[in-house]
């Protein structure tokens, strides 16, 4: 985590006070998360411990690429994030993560902030252009959900257009689960079974994710230290329910999932979440990922939770829509991915 002196600055509105984003404003963060969920309809339940996790990589300047509104009370009305992963290279991607509490809208808060964020991702992307020596494209992003209208009318006020959808699919694990066998000439073994074995695994695991997903829309390669802070690495990460399927020492598919315990707690039920699911080009069309994503459900069911759940772009070129419908998950929350070229 950088910090430094911040380059832009917000204008006083609604009598809030603009800050950097800190440790010591977790809690009235967390509740203004929760507020922004209830009205907006946000399917992720994000932890005390989650947001302390989203301000710590070392990418994130505070400083330069946070603020949070404080009303006179010292309680968070609003926030804005920005930043761009560091394995951002051929397409560069400046992540607009914000909202406003549903008490403080309307008066011209949200507007103030999309702006600054959208300056903010300028300067951001204009220095990784000049340090990485390209002119490569790049993009403000906004992730809205389904129900916040009043979000998508201010991406569209922004300037921004929306560009594709997302689903979030469940599954119930009480119905009848799929039993499916790898192709011939490959075998599935656990995550936490096969680094034990070759800890190396686990990075060659990530380039095999960079080749599998290459072509997919706005993708880009996970950096190590990305891997590691949001994937493997990560606290709710579950080695014993993750697969990987090998042909010989080569990774040819894997299915990579998390348990989020601070949801299950929040929405009530338990489940088993799909984080990653990707078979290499050479691999494709034999029924590997459907074997794959049967061991994850096996192993969730085994462990006594109740849904299995993943998310999928809704254009997927390889038919993964498709696949979650024929083994049973249906579609429980959209949102829309909303850009604007830089």
């Amino acid at each position: 985590m950088i910090v430094s002196t911040p380059s832009i600055d917000l204008p006083d509105l609604a009598g809030l006070t603009w800050r950097p984003l800190g440790l010591d404003l977790l809690a009235t963060w967390h509740a203004l998360h929760e507020a922004l969920n209830a009205a907006d309809g946000g399917h992720e339940r994000l932890g005390i411990d989650d947001l302390r996790d989203e301000l710590e990589p070392s990418w994130i300047d505070l400083a330069r690429d946070s603020r949070v509104g404080l009303d006179a009370d010292g309680v968070a009305r609003a926030f804005g994030l920005v930043q761009v992963r560091p394995g951002d290279v051929t397409l560069l991607r400046a992540a607009c993560w914000g909202g406003v509490h549903p008490q403080w809208r309307g008066r011209g808060v949200g507007r103030a902030l999309l702006a600054w964020q959208t300056d903010r991702a300028a300067e951001i992307v204009a220095t990784r252009r000049a340090a990485l020596g390209t002119t490569a494209p790049a993009g403000a992003l906004m992730i809205v959900e389904e129900q916040a209208e009043s979000a998508a009318r201010l991406a569209a006020h922004g300037g921004f257009h929306l560009s594709r959808y997302f689903f979030v699919m469940r599954r119930d694990l009480s119905d009848p689960l799929p039993t499916v066998q790898p192709p011939d000439g490959l075998r599935l073994i656990s995550f936490e079974k096969a680094v034990a074995a070759d800890p190396g695994l686990d990075d060659r695991l990530r380039l095999a994710h960079n080749e599998a997903f290459e072509e997919h829309w706005g993708f880009q390669p996970w950096s190590a230290e990305t891997w590691q802070q949001w994937e493997t690495g990560q606290r709710d990460f579950r080695g014993d329910w993750s697969f990987l399927a090998l042909d010989g020492d080569e990774i040819a598919g894997y299915a990579l999932s998390a348990g989020f315990r601070n949801e299950w707690e929040l929405d009530g039920y338990t489940q088993g979440w799909t984080s990653k699911l990707g078979v290499r080009a050479a691999w494709r069309g034999i029924g590997l990922a459907k074997a794959l994503l049967a061991a994850s459900m096996q192993a969730f069911a085994a462990d006594g939770i109740q849904y299995a759940g993943l998310d999928v772009d809704s254009d997927n070129p390889t038919g993964a829509v498709g696949l979650y419908n024929a083994l049973g998950y249906q579609v429980q929350h959209r949102s829309a991915h909303w850009t604007k070229d830089l």
